[in-house]
């Protein structure tokens, strides 16, 4: 079924233009809107149906015949109301709504990333992407930490969402309760990321645990089981960006895998 919606007023459009905009509101509404072919594809792939997909009225209809026959419903929109859905400085033409995943619960055999108090939206949809790259299937983030499935972070991680078990707000005693090797990052203490790899001593599956861009993780943390592990940087800078730290922890999970099959 194809809507036709020509006003900013219109109730629909409201509801959806919340969804777009405020970063918590798919909490209430339970739903989440991705922008651009992009996103609305890699959710396809991964089983999810769309409630809505949305298309400026400019476009030809066989330019979006796959993605039409996935949704419940169609609405085509002029595209200045396209635009005001977006936030981007070149707005797409197409976009979706697609449900927001059931919760799954914790699992303790699934190889995990916590963000812990993790503010920045391109900061958390990186290490989404990377967990989802590198074969870490669960993601949890802490109390305080940016909304997983806000519109920046969903973008940043280009589709990554879709293919991983994700829960918000956990607090660190159930985590704990895991039982999972949990590692954490540090600058000055801990060992040598690359001596683990080679000596094939990473544990998988695990957790690793990573912090505040600028105070780092929790200091509750520090009263865990935890191992401390440090990154090599020949070149000399205080730190790393906890995105790229992140990526570079979990590939060498992922490479020690490989080394031992």
């Amino acid at each position: 079924m194809t809507k036709h919606i020509q006003s900013k007023d219109n109730q629909w459009f409201k509801k959806i233009k919340q969804l777009s905009l405020d970063n918590t509101a798919y909490r209430s509404q339970q739903s989440v809107w991705l922008e651009g072919g992009h996103l609305c594809q890699a959710a396809m792939q991964r089983g999810f149906r769309f409630d809505q997909l949305v298309i400026s009225d400019h476009v030809p209809s066989d330019a979006y015949d796959q993605l039409e026959a996935n949704a419940e419903e169609v609405i085509k929109v002029p595209q200045n109301l396209m635009n005001s859905l977006s936030s981007l400085p070149s707005p797409a033409w197409i976009g979706c709504v697609v449900r927001l995943p059931e919760p799954q619960g914790l699992s303790s055999t699934l190889s995990t990333v916590v963000l812990d108090g993790i503010q920045d939206p391109g900061n958390a949809g990186t290490v989404l992407r990377s967990a989802a790259a590198f074969g870490f299937q669960q993601v949890v983030s802490t109390k305080g930490s940016v909304a997983i499935w806000s519109p920046k972070v969903v973008r940043s991680g280009m589709g990554a969402h879709f293919g991983l078990s994700i829960t918000e707000s956990a607090d660190m005693t159930s985590l704990i309760k895991l039982l999972l090797p949990i590692y954490i990052t540090s600058s000055h203490r801990g060992q040598w990321l690359h001596e683990l790899v080679f000596s094939k001593a990473l544990q998988s599956p695990c957790m690793w645990v990573f912090g505040h861009e600028g105070r780092g993780i929790s200091d509750q943390w520090w009263d865990a089981p935890v191992q401390s592990v440090r990154i090599a940087q020949p070149g000399g800078e205080e730190s790393l960006n906890v995105a790229a730290a992140a990526s570079i922890c979990m590939h060498a999970s992922a490479t020690q895998l490989l080394l031992a099959s």
